[in-house]
């Protein structure tokens, strides 16, 4: 028979240990799972972030909900990762520039990057480099702008959704192949960024494939060239950098982070759910129309791949000689 001191006893135990379970236990049970995005509404990174958290909710969270953090090229939303609680309730859908690119381009940041935990990549995609109506009708080639750009030096300007992102890099590295300066114009996103060259206020732009496509039927755009080793399945007519006669090809890829310190189990059950989520047809159809392809990863992996990455962007950045002031 239990006496009522056992009981108490017991009762007490009890309580202890519901006191001292693990904070991440909560996010089992939780209401509201935050995906904070780090560029505002409009641009590729936000559409893909809607498109993941459609196949979250109920797989992850009974509520899943897109929280966009912009400004700093993303670092503001890196920031706002780090200052959660390691519970799983708050992710980041990042490029990798904040993780991999920024130690290497700016003094300081406001976060260190391995503060940010690697759960699963989501997709693979291409840039691209495209003009508007500042650019005479005649440009139609990476070779034609390049040429323009040399004999009208004042005009000769590109925009990036961020200054440091890969974006800004990628057109860097192209101008220096082809021996050209040209100015750089960093804007808070694609949204803001792509209106301006469709205004004419900035000549070129250079950003990941699938921002463009709203905009492939205007005539006020041409898409110049894309970065990959091949060409584009959504805009096959499009030559790459190489086919022009400029040896770069580059992809890149948007991935899912948790806080650091968030226990292992949690980033297990996150990876499954994203890892679903990138498997299903219907996620893998929305991604084909912006030109992403879809792309999962164990944690393990990821990790791996953001040190050779990273490693990759010290050598390439002490080449340009680009810092955030510069």
């Amino acid at each position: 028979m239990t006496t009522r001191r056992q009981f108490n006893s017991r009762l007490t135990t009890l309580a202890l240990l519901s006191a001292t379970l693990p904070r991440w236990a909560a996010a089992q049970q939780s209401d509201v799972v935050r995906v904070l995005v780090g560029f505002p509404p409009g641009g590729s990174g936000d559409t893909l972030a809607r498109r993941l958290i459609e196949r979250l909710r109920g797989n992850y969270g009974s509520t899943v909900i897109v929280e966009n953090k912009p400004g700093a090229g993303g670092q503001i939303a890196v920031s706002a990762l780090n200052a959660a609680a390691p519970d799983g309730n708050t992710l980041l859908l990042t490029p990798p520039a904040p993780i991999t690119v920024y130690p290497f381009t700016y003094k300081s940041l406001p976060y260190r990057p391995d503060d940010a935990q690697p759960v699963s990549l989501v997709c693979n995609f291409s840039f691209g480099f495209a003009v508007g109506p500042a650019v005479p009708e005649s440009v139609r080639t990476l070779k034609d702008f390049m040429d323009w750009a040399r004999v009208t030096p004042a005009k000769a300007m590109f925009g990036s959704p961020a200054a440091g992102s890969t974006p800004h890099l990628l057109g860097s590295m192209l101008a220096k192949a082809a021996g050209v300066e040209l100015t750089h114009v960093p804007y808070r996103g694609d949204g803001p960024g792509l209106q301006d060259l469709l205004g004419g206020q900035v000549a070129g732009y250079s950003t990941v494939l699938g921002s463009y496509m709203p905009h492939l039927k205007s005539d006020r755009l041409r898409l110049l060239g894309v970065s990959s080793a091949t060409r584009s399945a959504i805009v096959p007519d499009v030559p790459t950098y190489r086919e022009q006669g400029i040896a770069l090809d580059m992809m890149e890829w948007m991935g899912v982070f948790a806080p650091k310190g968030t226990p292992a189990p949690v980033v297990q059950r996150i990876a499954g759910a994203v890892q679903a989520a990138v498997a299903h047809p219907e996620f893998a159809k929305g991604l084909a129309e912006f030109g992403m392809t879809p792309r999962s990863s164990t944690p393990q992996v990821f990790a791996e791949q953001l040190r050779v990455e990273t490693e990759m962007w010290r050598v390439e950045i002490k080449k340009l000689g680009f810092t955030a002031e510069s």
